[in-house]
């Protein structure tokens, strides 16, 4: 009879948890397919964050349904994992390698700058206090020829001027709307139409300039992109934000690369709308898995959520995308290798 009773409390406790558990997942589901016009509805973009971790989750309340003989929920939770890996699967099964030549370019001793590739790089430096020497030799030892940076200050540039930033990159185009954080764009080839803004956004000033490809015949608007934290008290401003990066593929005669932090993943309505039928995550377009870039300051806590984002338009392939931590701020770098056509 105890052991009857022992294994009755177990199934009740285990069929709870599922129960909890299955929830949540649903929950996240269909948070996901909330539409824009929806999308700042409070801690609604916190929960989506978190949507391919909640295929873990999905797991675990499967199995605690099974043990307890949940079998609608085990059923329930069977369809929910189908739904949230098929969702996630296309970051796993990109479009292909990058063509050879590409492959040779980034492991030339130096960059070509008349080329059609380019290694690129971004990072949140989190208000100034990512190592500005980490920086350089991150652009030194993966032959970067664009780097976009956001939240930087005004001492956080004198220390990268001091690092030799110039030295491999030394075309520069900064801005900052409040004089205290910025964003910052800097190129090995000479910028054509700098301009410290080209979003004319709520967030911040967002800077750019087009780069020559192949020897001049074509060129790409690169932009350091930063938008507005989805947090307490902000969250129609973060929808917004994305909103008005987004307003870029009205743009025609423009090719543009959108590199930064973006406060947003693939599963949020917000950024899937700012890509439309135009632009692409070039971490999905890759296929070589997720690029979690946050938190990266946390010791013993994994990154979990892919906040930072290399954008390409139509005709720009990507591909060797990877992740790098830095020192003193809570995002890691992104780094990945452009072909443009």
């Amino acid at each position: 009879m105890a052991r009857f009773r022992q294994s009755f409390l177990v199934r009740t406790v285990f069929g709870l948890l599922a129960r909890v558990l299955a929830l949540l997942v649903v929950l996240d589901l269909l948070a996901c397919l909330v539409p824009v016009d929806f999308s700042s509805i409070p801690y609604l973009s916190v929960l989506v964050a978190g949507t391919p971790w909640f295929i873990l989750v999905g797991l675990l309340a499967l199995v605690l349904a099974l043990l307890s003989s949940k079998w609608f929920t085990a059923l329930l939770m069977i369809i929910c994992l189908a739904v949230n890996i098929s969702w996630q699967y296309p970051f796993y099964s990109g479009e292909g390698d990058l063509p050879d030549r590409a492959l040779k370019a980034v492991m030339a001793e130096s960059p070509d700058r008349a080329d059609d590739t380019a290694r690129v790089m971004t990072m949140n430096v989190y208000k100034g206090r990512a190592d500005a020497d980490a920086i350089v030799k991150a652009v030194r030892d993966n032959r970067v020829e664009v780097l976009a940076l956001q939240e930087t200050t005004a001492p956080f540039l004198d220390r990268l001027h001091q690092a030799g930033i110039l030295k491999y990159l030394p075309y520069e185009q900064t801005a900052s709307a409040d004089k205290k954080y910025g964003n910052g764009l800097w190129t090995a080839a000479p910028m054509e139409s700098p301009a410290k803004d080209d979003v004319n956004s709520v967030a911040s000033q967002m800077p750019a300039g087009y780069i020559p490809f192949s020897g001049g015949r074509t060129r790409v608007r690169f932009v350091s992109v930063h938008t507005t934290s989805p947090t307490k008290g902000y969250w129609s401003m973060w929808k917004r934000s994305l909103g008005e990066v987004g307003n870029l593929k009205g743009h025609q005669d423009t090719r543009y690369v959108l590199l930064g932090d973006f406060n947003a993943t693939w599963d949020h309505a917000p950024f899937r709308d700012l890509l439309g039928e135009r632009f692409q995550d070039a971490a999905r377009q890759a296929g070589h898995g997720m690029t979690p870039t946050w938190p990266a300051d946390r010791t013993g806590v994994p990154r979990l959520v892919a906040l930072d984002h290399i954008v390409v338009d139509k005709g720009i392939q990507a591909g060797q995308l990877k992740t790098l931590k830095i020192d003193g701020s809570d995002h890691a770098a992104l780094l990945g290798t452009l072909v443009v056509d």
